[in-house]
């Protein structure tokens, strides 16, 4: 018996729709980087990119456990000296809160050259409408 290999021809995409309020936020991390990555699907191949589109609603309404909102620190640098912003969950929740549901998507993914291609079928939208109706998305409880 041979081991299956996709071939980039049979990938076949679906679209998923997650509320973001109704799971914590590493939670709905988890399962968006794993349909993104298309790892549920029986024909996974970590070399090919056969992930799903996923569409995240609510992201303000997102669910952190503790002391998160005022201990969880989000860095960027300017690349100058002295230029390291540092920002708290809270505040980029009142920003922007598609970064934070992002950041941690990100986090969870692969560190490999298939990850923006991935990122990029991913898509946030703060409040509970979303453009992608058309599309007909599967909704994930």
């Amino acid at each position: 018996m041979k081991t299956y290999s996709q071939k980039a021809k049979e990938i076949n995409r679906e679209w998923y729709l997650i509320d973001a309020s109704t799971l914590p936020l590493g939670k709905l991390a988890v399962i968006v980087a794993d349909k993104l990555m298309g790892k549920s699907k029986v024909t996974y191949t970590p070399h090919i990119d056969n992930g799903d589109y996923v569409v995240v609603i609510n992201a303000k309404n997102v669910k952190v456990t503790g002391e998160k909102m005022t201990q969880k620190k989000y860095y960027r640098h300017s690349g100058y000296p002295g230029g390291l912003k540092e920002l708290k969950l809270e505040e980029v929740l009142e920003k922007e809160p598609a970064r934070v549901i992002f950041e941690a998507v990100k986090g969870m993914l692969p560190k490999n050259k298939l990850a923006p291609e991935r990122l990029k079928r991913l898509r946030i939208f703060e409040g509970s409408e979303h453009t992608h109706e058309a599309q007909s998305p599967k909704e994930i409880k």
